[in-house]
């Protein structure tokens, strides 16, 4: 995969120098500002330009709450060291970014900036933008580079010799917007999100955007030509390219694959793509739904994440310039050792990694058998069924041999869920791991020998929360811990749940 280098943004001679950022928004008389929670979730504010200019170069106090509680603002129970109750929730410091300003064309034009937070002077672990800045800094410092694109190149050393490029693909279902009254009224002013629809209907009334199975359709999305092609020119005025952007098998399911870039813009990218289908489905009467498992029987929402390694001339450092005669598997003949020893690094932490990949109850509905979804720790040549499917030639040219991560959905963090990626496979290269596994083709055919991923986040909290997991050597305790809390959080309110299901089959019979 070649790696983006520019991309056309309003503040592109802004340097990061607020009297560079005063002339271009001179003519603007506020900003929105939002920062990314442990569930991927903008969290964020619109300021007046004045405050905005007070705070730009020293940052803001904003409630640690934010990491103290879940999607739906419940607090989490009292063992949080990182957001805690006994300090009254105190203040964290936002740091504004300033080369991520955006303009929301939605929100008349309005300058947007992404966050980072911050207390005491130390990035906050849970903050995702925090993580993946620490781990592209000490790649950097390797000779390896893993952060944005463009101007902030200028911020490592140019010492840097590699480059680790990344690709996001999010399929998605999308709703019609119903009205307080059902789907009478489309007026806008009317509309109702799902979840005030769902208080009085059932999820079987909700009206997909179109019905019927039509994958890589030419016609279908012409029923929805408007919300369809905002998105692409939307996400491009923004920084945030579709490289491809195609129905998928399902009603209303769109795929989009984010242009190339490297794991930290990456990364931004995945998340104001989210804000963006949302903010626009508003506009348009589309409710975008990126839940892993929306309806049973039908195959769920991927978050696919390809990883490639090249130097600054773009040659491939996965591939190899001519197939090993005595590689152990086919598969491998025409990857380097390098690429051996990183997807090494990635089958050894996969199991430890779920919930970063899959972190929610719903997420493990769509890892099932024969929908398109791995359930075990594999990997194989363009295998398809594969947790790890590998992309090299003979099937592709040499350029473009990368690893493509299948077991996220597209509930996944993408901050979280790429810096654990990439750092395992790195791990792996810092180790020289040998890979032990063979390829999914070489397995028997009812993989009797495979080892299965775990099949609910209580499983895998379990592995990532061990003493002595992956997790825990790749992002910290005090990460693993909090993000472990929150996770537990989910299973505690699942668990006290009752379902539609549980009720319509046992309310007669029981």
């Amino acid at each position: 995969m070649k790696s983006e280098i520019n991309h056309a943004k309003d503040w592109a001679n802004c340097n990061g120098s607020s009297h560079n950022l005063a002339e271009i928004l001179k003519n603007d008389t506020r900003v929105q500002l939002a920062g990314i929670d442990c569930d991927g979730q903008l969290r964020g504010k619109v300021m007046s330009k004045e405050k905005f200019f007070s705070i730009v170069d020293s940052g803001f106090g904003m409630s640690s709450a934010i990491f103290g509680w879940d999607m739906h603002d419940m607090l989490f129970d009292e063992n949080n060291t990182i957001a805690s109750s006994e300090q009254g929730y105190a203040d964290f410091t936002s740091v504004v970014d300033q080369l991520s300003m955006r303009r929301l064309p939605w929100a008349q034009n309005m300058p947007f900036f992404l966050l980072r937070f911050t207390a005491n002077d130390q990035a906050v672990s849970a903050c995702g933008r925090s993580m993946i800045k620490t781990f592209s800094e000490a790649l950097a410092v390797s000779g390896y580079r893993g952060v944005a694109g463009g101007m902030l190149y200028t911020a490592y050393p140019l010492t840097c010799r590699f480059v680790l490029t990344t690709e996001v693909e999010l399929e998605f279902f999308n709703y019609q917007t119903p009205s307080e009254d059902g789907y009478h009224d489309q007026n806008p002013s009317k509309r109702k999100n799902l979840a005030a629809f769902l208080r009085n209907h059932q999820p079987s009334e909700l009206r997909p955007l179109t019905d019927g199975m039509f994958g890589y359709s030419i016609t279908r999305p012409m029923a929805s030509s408007d919300f369809f092609f905002d998105v692409i020119d939307t996400c491009a005025r923004l920084g945030c390219q579709i490289e491809s952007w195609h129905t998928e098998s399902g009603p209303g399911v769109f795929e989009g694959a984010l242009r190339v870039c490297e794991m930290e813009e990456m990364a931004d990218r995945v998340s104001l793509f989210k804000y963006i289908t949302r903010c626009l489905g508003n506009l348009h009467g589309v409710t975008p739904c990126f839940l892993a498992k929306p309806v049973s029987g039908l195959p769920g929402n991927s978050g696919h994440i390809h990883i490639s390694l090249t130097d600054l001339e773009g040659r491939n450092l996965f591939s190899r310039d001519a197939a090993d005669p005595n590689s152990p598997w086919s598969d491998l003949a025409n990857v380097s050792d390098l690429g051996r020893q990183f997807l090494a690094g990635l089958l050894n932490a996969l199991p430890d990694l779920m919930p970063l990949l899959a972190p929610t109850i719903n997420s493990y509905k769509r890892l099932v058998e024969n929908n398109w979804a791995p359930v075990h720790l594999s990997w194989g040549l363009e295998d398809r069924r594969a947790s790890v499917r590998l992309i090299a030639p003979p099937v592709c040219k040499p350029s473009a041999t990368r690893f493509e991560i299948r077991i996220p959905g597209a509930d996944l963090h993408p901050h979280y869920a790429l810096t654990a990626l990439i750092s395992a496979g790195w791990k792996g290269v810092e180790r020289k791991s040998e890979l032990t596994i063979p390829p999914l083709s070489s397995h028997d055919p009812g993989h009797s020998t495979l080892h299965y991923l775990p099949n609910s986040l209580e499983k895998a909290v379990e592995n990532f929360k061990s003493p002595n997991s992956a997790a825990r050597n790749l992002l910290g305790s005090e990460f693993v811990d909090f993000f472990t809390l929150s996770r537990e959080h989910e299973l505690r309110l699942y668990r006290e749940a009752v379902t539609d299901w549980e009720f319509k089959r046992y309310i007669e019979i029981v």
